[in-house]
């Protein structure tokens, strides 16, 4: 037993390997991957250097622009003011909004002014320009999202903006640009992000429809439930529930509710996480979802259950205390509250990120199927399995276990490591001014 289960293993790693370039990923970790704090001496970022060395808006940095945010928007509420009397404002439009930020952006602004003071006595961290209502910035710049800011000393020696920007990367902004003489350019990736902080992708009072009838509450799911999913032809079918690639049982967490005309259903769902979009079944995150789309719900027509497109009527944000919960099933695929979801986030592509789990469900099933007490496919007349060793496939999907799935955990990794090459980034392109 113990060889069948190193050989798993073995191949688990080789077909990672393979599938490096198609890292798909869960709701995700918190702190992105990668980012290791030097205690060396620190050197200063050269004059148009960026860090990491990848275009802004791609996954290796800041991520996707998410769209424009206005006062009026419903999106608004994302913003918090920064009064850090240790940050000077610039505010030149005398509004505030060089203040409102993303609370990641407030974040490591916070740290960053820290880290100013302790390099220069006597000096504070100046915002010359923060979130952007006016449109003064290039399309789709970070600003228009409170996600960027360009920074300076408070002294305006521009000899520091070097060491400057270099502050910036060990304060954790996840993209800084030496981007002109006269300011450091700095953006964080988006608050649903999978490198912004940890997350489930439905709350832990969704539903689910069991193969044996009725629903089951998502964060009551448990190894050997086969819940109703959908095959790549759009047929439904039940597929085994795998594990939960993210669980945060107290986790109170603001969602995406998205709401069908007819017939009328409500879907929950974290801002990065995937759903299908008719009519071409592409799959969009739920920020992305707009009134007037469609996508796939259960109805029932001439006897026979099946999915039918329906009109979005409603997107709107709303805070939920249930937990959050991200489930894998075997086709990537789950219905939640009769609403057809992709069970992968953050990455564009539901393809991808279901290519990318290949490795892990052919681990899976071969573990499976040389436990002990496995009868058929379909989940009925199992026994209890002894419970898996650890690190193996299966250990971290105990029904007490939290937090992030470890194999959500080594893509990203490796999909970092990736996209510090450009050239190995599918969505590499030439690096634009904010």
């Amino acid at each position: 037993m113990g060889e069948m289960l190193l050989l798993a293993r073995c191949l688990l790693v080789l077909l990672v390997s393979s599938l490096l370039m198609c890292s798909g990923l869960a709701c995700g970790p918190g702190r992105g991957f990668g980012k290791r704090r030097n205690p060396k001496k620190l050197t200063p970022l050269a004059y148009k250097q960026f860090i990491p060395n990848v275009a802004e808006k791609t996954l290796g940095a800041s991520g996707r622009y998410e769209g424009k945010i206005t006062r009026n928007s419903e999106r608004f509420k994302e913003l918090t003011p920064n009064y850090n009397p240790d940050i000077i404002f610039k505010d030149e439009e005398n509004t505030g909004a060089d203040r409102l930020m993303t609370q990641r952006c407030k974040d490591k602004l916070n740290a960053l002014a820290i880290s100013v003071m302790n390099q220069w006595p006597g000096v504070k961290l100046r915002v010359t320009e923060g979130w952007d209502e006016d449109g003064h910035h290039s399309e789709e710049s970070l600003h228009y999202e409170g996600r960027a800011v360009d920074i300076t000393t408070s002294d305006r020696d521009r000899s520091k903006y070097g060491m400057l920007a270099r502050l910036a990367v060990e304060a954790g902004f996840d993209w800084v640009y030496y981007e002109s003489k006269a300011h450091i350019h700095c953006s964080v990736k988006a608050e649903n992000s999978v490198a912004a902080k940890s997350g489930g992708c439905f709350p832990g009072s969704a539903t689910v429809h069991l193969e044996q009838g009725g629903t089951k509450l998502v964060k009551d799911l448990r190894p050997g439930d086969r819940v109703l999913a959908a095959d790549d032809e759009g047929r439904l079918l039940y597929s085994d529930f795998l594990t939960f690639l993210d669980r945060d049982r107290g986790a109170k967490k603001v969602f995406y509710a998205i709401e069908t005309r007819e017939p009328r259903e409500r879907l929950l769902l974290t801002a990065a996480h995937l759903l299908f979009v008719a009519p071409h079944n592409g799959s969009a995150a739920g920020a992305r979802v707009r009134p007037g789309q469609h996508v796939y719900v259960v109805a029932e027509r001439g006897g026979a259950r099946r999915l039918l497109p329906a009109a979005v009527h409603s997107v709107t944000l709303r805070e939920e205390t249930a937990g959050a919960y991200a489930p894998l099933t075997a086709h990537g695929t789950i219905l939640i509250n009769r609403v057809l979801a992709s069970c992968y986030a953050v990455i564009e592509e539901h393809s991808w990120a279901h290519g990318a789990f290949a490795p892990y469900r052919l681990a899976h099933a071969l573990l499976a199927a040389l436990a002990p007490g496995r009868t058929d496919r379909g989940g009925r007349g199992r026994r209890p399995r002894p419970p898996p060793a650890p690190g193996a496939p299966g250990a971290a999907d105990a029904p007490g276990a939290a937090g992030i799935h470890w194999y959500s955990e080594l893509l990203y990794q490796i999909g970092t490591w990736l996209l510090d090459s450009e050239a190995l980034h599918p969505l590499g392109m030439a690096v634009k001014s904010s």
